[in-house]
């Protein structure tokens, strides 16, 4: 009876990693190419579904090209997604709704919507954590995303000088600019 067993087992094994590797496969990505190096984003749309629609949404429209990296701390997080160089804000759509407690966490290499202090007020701006900063998902920060190559990049841009410029505080004297926004394979 056992003999029996073991192949009905390995065979449903194997169906289940085919089914893991599948949706892997399946979770788009966006290749962020910046003025310090490229930048490779997995989106999680089975934990996020508003949320990965609306980044999606601002990448197909070119919506990111020609922004910065506004705010960068070290020891933290380094954020974009809604300012040009001249600290101009693009107007972006209205405020989607907060999807933080999906099981993702605000761990290091984590993206998340950036948000004012209103739960639901997240737009177009995102940020990538530096650290283990799991203290935002107590705040109920939403992740939706990893950096899946590139962190190195992050990493160098978060050892960019940054000042005050135009009432923003902690933004890179040399602008750090995202070339293009674009879904890749």
């Amino acid at each position: 009876m056992t003999r029996h067993i073991l192949p009905i087992l390995v065979t449903a094994g194997l169906l289940l990693a085919g089914a893991a590797l599948a949706q892997a496969q399946a979770n788009p990505k966006v290749l962020l190419k910046t003025s310090r190096g490229d930048i490779t984003i997995e989106l999680y749309p089975a934990k996020a579904p508003v949320t990965v629609k609306n980044i999606l949404g601002y990448v197909e429209e070119g919506f990111y090209d020609g922004t910065i990296f506004h705010r960068v701390i070290p020891g933290f997080m380094i954020q974009c997604g809604g300012l040009t160089a001249d600290m101009a804000t693009k107007s972006g759509k209205a405020p989607i709704k907060n999807e933080s407690g999906n099981g993702l966490t605000n761990a290091r290499g984590m993206v998340a919507m950036a948000r004012t202090n209103e739960l639901d007020s997240a737009t177009s701006q995102f940020y990538i954590n530096l650290v283990d900063n799991f203290r935002l998902d107590e705040m109920k920060y939403c992740s939706f995303g990893k950096v899946v190559a590139g962190m190195d990049v992050v990493d160098a841009i978060a050892k960019v000088p940054t000042g005050g410029k135009r009432g923003h505080q902690n933004v890179p004297l040399e602008p750090v600019t995202i070339l293009s926004a674009t879904v890749v394979k």
